[in-house]
């Protein structure tokens, strides 16, 4: 007999009378009030690691895709699944709920996406009520996310949305209120137009849950169950986690129904393209060896552990004759694009951030990584890390470590299961620019980058809000193309194909 605490072996049998969608699916009750929680399962699911068949990955066309979203993977470059999507799409496109694991990097985004718009294929959304819902921890892989997605959406004639604070609000309601098929929401936001009654989360048919345990470091899970008891029940849910610490594994068993399971590498495993090294060096030396770091050609990203320290870095290095930029938490929203634009195309090759950055960020080519501070804890050093040798590119980590950090460093990498090679480095030592390309800076000056002008809205006097810029769709200046301002579709350097990221 069951007890009243478990869920029922399954799931109770579909009405005669309720219809299904073109994949064959049962459709989900999309206008039933949503039950407040699901009873617990005794036990977590076990992992199971997955690894490709013998006969090779299978097609996109064999995973089962619908027909439109074939012609747009070919039509942006991609050429074959990665093992997380060819892991997970068989599951998703059956409506199974799942529980993943990938390292940064590995294609993920799309391994949830793609099964959203195919699920989502062939509805309209309604006023105020999305259809399906991604929530993600930070504003800039809710942006991420929408970009990887947009061209399957339209392929589908889908409608996305990006709700996220730091965009205007007002605008927000009128795109809710125009009908959204997929909404890619961060929790503080979404739970705003939840109080506000401009978003209604009853008829969301398939939920995705991105770096759920970043948004448990954060404290953001509280929202997430009160989001997540605002959908129905027995809506599908796709939950993507690189632990399963603390609160992470009580949403699962909250949320996730007999949920199919899949990892495609140890949480702790280091990319095998990546390479890890350990600088020590002396306290004085720190500034100058970053200076010298940061002249090398190509993209590099520095981590800091405070804003005050980004901003620090950024007017040092401006000095010194470096373009950088400054990506943190304390700036508003539109900077926070602006930089990351810049990053993108080239024009300022130096990022400076904190951790904010230290997930969701995809850029091509970013060849280096420096850790000025040292995290704080080895989760924090493999997505920091995870902002290079992204798509099995080649890259490098380099940690900065002082004396008195070594001890702390030297426990944080064991955890993380990396194995650095430890080098005593120095200004304009051999050691520095073998690894890293550093170079003595021009020590001209060079002058921030102005914020565009705004311009007057058509029809009016006033000025236009730049700050609306990625309510719906991509982000100007990204449309159609990739991080280096290219076609998506168009050949990559080296003219090697692509594959799904």
């Amino acid at each position: 007999m069951t007890s009243p605490s478990r869920r029922p072996a399954r799931r109770p049998e579909r009405n005669a009378a309720q219809p299904r969608r073109s994949g064959g699916a049962p459709r989900r009750r999309s206008g039933a009030a949503p039950q407040q929680k699901r009873p617990v399962r005794p036990a977590m699911p076990q992992e199971v690691l997955w690894t490709a068949p013998e006969s090779g990955l299978p097609t996109f066309a064999e995973l089962g895709l619908p027909e439109p979203v074939l012609r747009a993977l070919a039509a942006e470059g991609f050429t074959e699944p990665r093992p997380i999507q060819a892991a997970t799409l068989p599951d998703t496109l059956r409506g199974r709920d799942l529980l993943g694991r990938g390292q940064t990097g590995s294609g993920k985004t799309l391994a949830f996406g793609l099964a959203l718009v195919a699920r989502l294929a062939g509805g309209r959304a309604e006023a105020r009520r999305p259809r399906g819902l991604v929530l993600v921890p930070t504003r800039e892989l809710a942006q991420q996310v929408v970009d990887a997605v947009e061209p399957f959406a339209k392929a589908l004639h889908l409608r996305q949305a990006v709700i996220v604070g730091g965009l205007s609000m007002n605008r927000q309601i009128d795109t809710l209120a125009r009908g959204v098929d997929l909404l890619v929401a961060t929790p503080g936001r979404l739970t705003d137009h939840l109080t506000e009654g401009t978003c209604d989360l009853s008829a969301v048919e398939i939920t995705a849950i991105d770096e759920a345990d970043r948004m448990s470091d954060m404290g953001f899970l509280p929202q997430v169950r009160r989001i997540l008891d605002r959908t129905p029940a027995d809506g599908q849910r796709l939950l993507f986690s690189a632990t399963l610490d603390n609160e992470v594994s009580t949403l699962v068993e909250r949320y996730l129904h007999d949920p199919v399971t899949r990892a495609v590498a140890s949480a702790a495993a280091p990319v095998e393209t990546m390479d890890h090294h350990l600088f020590l060096v002396r306290r004085d030396d720190k500034t100058r060896i970053v200076h010298e770091i940061a002249a090398r050609e190509g993209r590099t990203i520095f981590f800091v552990r405070t804003k005050h320290g980004a901003d620090r870095v950024v007017k040092q290095l401006r000095r010194e004759g470096v373009q950088a930029s400054a990506l943190h938490g304390g700036k508003a929203q539109n900077a926070r694009n602006r930089a990351i634009d810049a990053f993108k195309d080239g024009s300022i090759p130096v990022l400076v951030a904190t951790d904010v950055a230290a997930r969701g960020i995809h850029v091509d080519d970013v060849s280096l990584v420096v850790h000025v501070d040292p995290p704080g804890d080895p989760k924090d050093y493999l997505h920091r890390a995870g902002r290079t040798a992204r798509g099995g590119e080649s890259g490098v980590v380099v940690t900065l470590v002082t004396a008195e950090e070594r001890r702390d460093v030297d426990t944080l990498m064991r955890q993380a299961g990396v194995t650095p090679d430890v080098t005593d480095a120095a200004p304009g030592s051999a050691s520095l620019v073998e690894v890293t390309g550093a170079r003595l800076p021009s020590g001209i000056p060079v002058e921030a980058p102005k914020p565009p002008q705004q311009q007057p809205a058509a029809g009016t006097g006033r000025r236009r809000r730049s700050s609306g810029r990625a309510v719906t769709g991509r982000q100007p200046g990204a449309a159609g193309g990739d991080s280096r301002g290219r076609r998506s579709g168009g050949p990559r350097r080296g003219g090697s194909p692509r594959t799904a990221a």
